[in-house]
């Protein structure tokens, strides 16, 4: 007898809930009182795959080798992938994996026909911290928001870091560096740096003070590799391989792994920076970029109200311009209620229940989920590695049933890449002339240190220097004639004219750029 024909009601039920007709990728089969069913598969249709996911479970069930089986497949449909790799094991997708009798093993069990494969990567590294093309931003274009998370600064701090950087988009004065936004705060408190802000708040010596000791702090940490110039574009991230096969950009995060708080935030504004220049494309048959956000939970501990629903805000808009996000983490509970209502796919695997705190988070997660046929709390408590519970949006965008699913092995190579090896792609990469050498032009901490002994920076004097780049803030403006109002300061800041620029376009940008702050580029 056959699978479909020994299969109770129930679940040929779940198997005709993952019955589609258009391209989906397949997960795994179906595991069903104990057997794992091949005729059964659980599949995830690719133009869902912009609704967003979560990937969640304890350490060592297998998340890992989950976004690696989800990228291997949307790379070959031609869909790009970012791939935050904490742990430096995911450099392995772009070599061919090696059979074994555990692989040959699950592919008998869940029908798959597994061939060795190796897929196009481009290798990234914070700061150029480890193997990897570096990926820098400027202080101006990271904007306020989310360096006072980098910084750990309170509410009035950071009003008072938002003052900072706009009086510094006002004057024409570009924050490249570190070095540049101490010697703005160090201007603005001098003696004659106070009255620039005195008609639009001020700055106090003591707010100014911390700014300063904590600018100090994380440039002792070895943070400001992070931030300078060649800043990176992240239209990169948008790219295919000349056999149409989309790129699976890896961010080599190993070196930076101390500093949770540093590598959370900078992803975040990878993708707000994406969400800033991206059309509006609505819904396509296939996502332009799938971005995955592993150690989720770092990105929410100890955020801002404000902060957090800006992060709700990108979720929920950028799906309308073709990114999708999966938040990769231990339990569901890591991530706010807000942004989970956000999450059309999940793969949750094996969670522990050893404490209370254990028997709380289960029972919290089974309560996330659709009604099942199955004993959740039984069945997550229960799960073996490389198993997972699995609901999907399908092609209609109704929530699949909850099945149990048996993953399939991933085709690429289920372990890191030999660092000569990394660094020998890195260096053979079209990206390399284009970001691994930092430049140190002037900006803002030249101009301030030549500043005249009396009165503040002129105006627009960074643009007017011969063969001086132009900043992505500052491009195509005016030195005003005279010091400007209020009204027109605010008018002018580099802040307000991104937001327009956006009016008529995407109402997703402004939001996005009222809360983050950070500054569009032309591309």
């Amino acid at each position: 007898m056959s699978d479909s024909e020994a299969l109770p009601a129930e679940a040929e039920r779940i198997r005709a809930g993952y019955g589609f007709t258009g391209p989906a990728l397949d997960l795994g089969a179906l595991l069903w009182d104990g057997r794992c069913l091949p005729a059964a598969p659980v599949r995830v249709p690719l133009p869902m795959l912009n609704r967003h996911g979560l990937v969640a479970g304890a350490t060592g069930t297998g998340k890992t080798k989950t976004l690696q089986l989800i990228a291997e497949q949307l790379s070959a449909q031609g869909v790009p992938v970012f791939l935050a790799d904490v742990k430096g094991d995911l450099s392995g997708i772009s070599r061919p994996g090696v059979s074994n009798d555990r692989v040959r093993s699950r592919a008998a069990e869940t029908g798959q026909s597994w061939t060795p494969a190796g897929f196009p990567a481009e290798f990234l590294a914070l700061g150029g911290l480890g193997h990897g093309i570096p990926v820098r931003a400027t202080i101006t274009s990271f904007g306020p928001v989310l360096l006072s998370k980098v910084l750990r600064l309170n509410q009035t701090q950071e009003q008072s870091l938002g003052l900072i950087f706009h009086y510094a988009d006002t004057k024409g004065l570009e924050l490249v560096d570190l070095k540049d936004l101490r010697a703005v705060v160090a201007f603005l408190t001098s003696d004659e740096g106070k009255a620039e802000l005195r008609n639009i708040g001020g700055l106090s010596t003591a707010t100014a003070g911390v700014i300063l000791r904590s600018l100090t702090a994380f440039e002792a940490q070895g943070m400001a590799d992070f931030f300078g110039e060649p800043e990176f574009d992240t239209a990169e991230l948008l790219r295919t391989a000349p056999d149409g096969r989309g790129v699976v950009s890896v961010l080599e995060l190993p070196a930076v792994q101390d500093r949770p708080q540093l590598f959370s935030t900078f992803l975040m504004w990878l993708l707000a920076d994406l969400f800033h220049d991206l059309p509006e494309v609505g819904d396509a048959d296939r996502p332009k970029l799938v971005f995955f956000f592993d150690e989720a939970h770092l990105l929410f501990s100890g955020a801002s109200r404000a902060f957090l629903e800006s992060i709700t805000q990108t979720v929920r808009l950028i799906r309308s311009k073709g990114v999708g996000v999966f938040f990769v983490t231990q339990t569901p509970k890591d991530v706010p209620s807000d942004v989970l209502g956000q999450l059309g796919n999940r793969v949750q695997h094996a969670l522990r229940a050893f404490t209370p705190d254990d028997q709380k988070a289960l029972k919290a997660t089974v309560r996330t989920f659709p009604d099942s046929a199955y004993d959740l709390e039984e069945l997550l408590t229960g799960l073996g590695t490389g198993e997972a519970v699995v609901t999907v949006l399908s092609e209609t965008g109704a929530p699949t049933p909850v099945a149990a699913t048996r993953l399939r092995a991933p085709e690429s190579l289920m372990g890191p890449v030999d660092g000569p090896e990394l660094d020998q792609a890195v260096r053979e990469s079209a990206l390399h002339g284009r970001y691994a050498q930092a430049v140190d032009r002037e900006s803002a901490y030249e101009r301030l240190s030549e500043r005249p002994a009396a009165g503040a920076p002129e105006p627009g004097r960074a643009q007017e220097a011969a063969g001086a780049p132009e900043s992505a803030r500052t491009r195509g403006k005016k030195a005003p004639k005279e010091e400007p109002s209020l009204v027109e300061q605010v008018v002018g800041s580099g802040m307000f004219k991104s937001l327009a620029r956006s009016v008529g376009t995407q109402i997703g940008r402004e939001i996005s750029r009222s809360l983050f702050g950070t500054a569009r580029r032309r591309r």
